[in-house]
């Protein structure tokens, strides 16, 4: 067996391949479903962060949920949700292969499809364009933010949820889909669209000169594979282009991969401390930034209700060693590290293995990190993120631009 990779956040992905059930001689064999009960079982008994499993018996969960009727798919993974379910832990959860494989899109930084960023618009209820991705077979199409996508395939989009929309325009490089699109003010038009693989960039960046001063936006959405590298390129290219302040915008980043986390907190960090972990047998690891950050200028980061896990390792980081101050609304609170096992058949399951504390030593599960500057949010459409309309966005801007000067005037002292 071996344990490839560690992930935390919303979206947590470790992988780890155990062998199936052999039984002993003259035991009574198992089924193709028990087998599978069985090895969930193992997995958790072995890694679960909580040895006493929420204070219960787990061999006899074991036992009591092998005596169940597993007599076909549905039954089995309905048994193995409900033997989870006694510890009381939300992030240990078994994933049915199409949720397994959604988890490794997410995180893997790459998949093959028409590179669509898409939204349920809240008022009207349509499925809309938010952006299309550079180089992707959609802007070659010309397709627009704000286009909507009437029907996929002859099926109207108004019969799919969100997932299903972004399923259906997924699948093997080289074969196509047809999209009825329709851009505000004209007609709908259909457009036919070859698959192709497609880099999902978590990052977002722009220069913001709006108070005098050249300030670096950048939004990270999620902690993928290419997270770090795209966080890295937009601080040279802002750098390049004059910068002498960031805002990070983690608002609604749900986490991802923890080595992503630690990786990004390090591009802003000299040597210090990232993060600390505690496993169930409470050994104490750590990981820190021994390299020089790639660039010293002042820093603020925005948070909110949805800043979770790697986010909140990063604005822990970035905090508790005085590098940025933070804006916005108290973090989500999840201090837990899950790893993702491979399982037969394609599902997977993922498991709390450990906890993890800021250089602080702060434990912020269930208590979230609060942000030197409180701002309530605000209800915002997605093209009024990052613009005037947006109060915390104008707090962390005025924020940063104070430090500028500040820094300025240490500067002139010395």
């Amino acid at each position: 067996m071996y344990i490839k990779i560690f992930l935390v956040g919303l979206l947590l992905i470790c992988q780890l391949f155990w062998s199936g059930f052999v039984a002993t001689p003259g035991a009574i064999a198992f089924s193709s479903n028990q087998n599978l009960v069985a090895e969930v079982w193992r997995i958790v008994n072995q890694a679960y962060l909580d040895d006493s499993f929420n204070h219960q018996n787990w061999w006899l969960i074991r036992e009591n949920t092998l005596k169940e009727k597993l007599d076909n798919q549905e039954q089995t993974y309905t048994a193995i949700k409900e033997m989870l379910a006694t510890l009381d832990d939300p992030f240990t959860r078994f994933l049915p292969p199409d949720q397994y494989r959604g988890l490794k899109v997410n995180t893997s930084g790459e998949l093959s499809g028409v590179g669509l960023q898409i939204m349920i618009n809240p008022e009207t209820k349509a499925l809309e364009v938010i952006s299309p991705l550079e180089g992707s077979p959609a802007a070659k199409a010309g397709i627009q933010p704000k286009d909507t996508i009437v029907s996929i395939d002859g099926i109207p989009s108004s019969t799919l949820t969100l997932d299903e929309a972004a399923t259906k325009m997924r699948g093997k490089i080289g074969t196509k889909v047809k999209l009825l699109v329709q851009t505000p003010g004209q007609e709908p038009a259909e457009v036919e669209l070859q698959r192709d693989r497609i880099t999902l960039n978590p990052v977002y960046a722009r220069m913001d000169d709006s108070t005098g001063q050249a300030i670096g936006y950048i939004r990270l959405t999620q902690f993928s594979a290419n997270a770090t590298k795209e966080v890295a390129h937009a601080i040279a290219n802002l750098e390049d282009q004059g910068a002498t302040g960031y805002i990070l915008d983690l608002r609604n980043n749900p986490g991802g991969l923890l080595q992503a986390g630690i990786d990004v907190a390090r591009l802003w960090l000299d040597e210090a401390p990232v993060v600390y972990t505690v496993n169930r047998q409470g050994m104490l690891g750590s990981f820190t930034s021994n390299d020089p950050a790639l660039t010293q200028a002042p820093l603020t980061v925005l948070v909110n209700q949805g800043t979770a896990s790697s986010s909140e390792i990063l604005a822990g980081a970035l905090q508790d060693n005085g590098r940025a101050k933070l804006v916005g609304e108290t973090t989500f609170g999840k201090g837990l590290i899950q790893s993702l096992f491979d399982l037969e058949g394609g599902s997977g399951l993922a498991v709390t293995v450990a906890k993890y504390e800021t250089p602080n030593h702060r434990d912020i599960n269930k208590l979230g990190i609060t942000p030197d500057q409180v701002i309530p949010s605000e209800l915002l459409t997605f093209s009024q993120v990052a613009t005037p309309e947006d109060d915390q966005y104008q707090a962390a801007l005025k924020l940063v631009t104070n430090n500028i000067q500040l820094a300025r005037s240490n500067q002139l002292a010395g």
